[in-house]
């Protein structure tokens, strides 16, 4: 899936999204470079959450709304997460829903176009 395809299917199918989907995605499209960043009261040290860094800065370079930043996590968002309000895991995801675009800071950038 390139890049537009990315967009078309997020945008009017997001429910088919899955995390693998958006990564391969980025990894086709972009260099990542681990950098610490901080998300609402959770701080990822640089190489910590990798997935999470790399979906949070390409959302944020697309400046996409905090509900499709949330759909590039795929069954970790819907399943996981959602359908399991008051569990632990994923601890990115769930402190996004409550802090949303405010809460997430990057010590340096994260993406780089190839």
């Amino acid at each position: 899936m390139n890049l537009e395809q990315f967009f078309t299917t997020l945008k009017n199918t997001p429910d088919s999204i899955q995390f693998s989907n958006t990564i391969a995605v980025i990894d086709s499209n972009y260099e990542f470079t681990p950098t610490r960043f901080k998300n609402g009261a959770l701080i990822n040290e640089a190489g910590q959450n990798s997935g999470s860094c790399k979906i949070f800065s390409f959302a944020k370079l697309h400046s996409l709304p905090e509900d499709q930043t949330l759909a590039c996590f795929g069954d970790y968002y819907r399943v996981d997460v959602l359908q399991h309000p008051t569990a632990t895991d994923h601890q990115n995801i769930r402190n996004f829903i409550q802090s949303g675009w405010s809460g997430i800071q990057f010590d340096n950038p994260a993406l780089c176009k190839k």
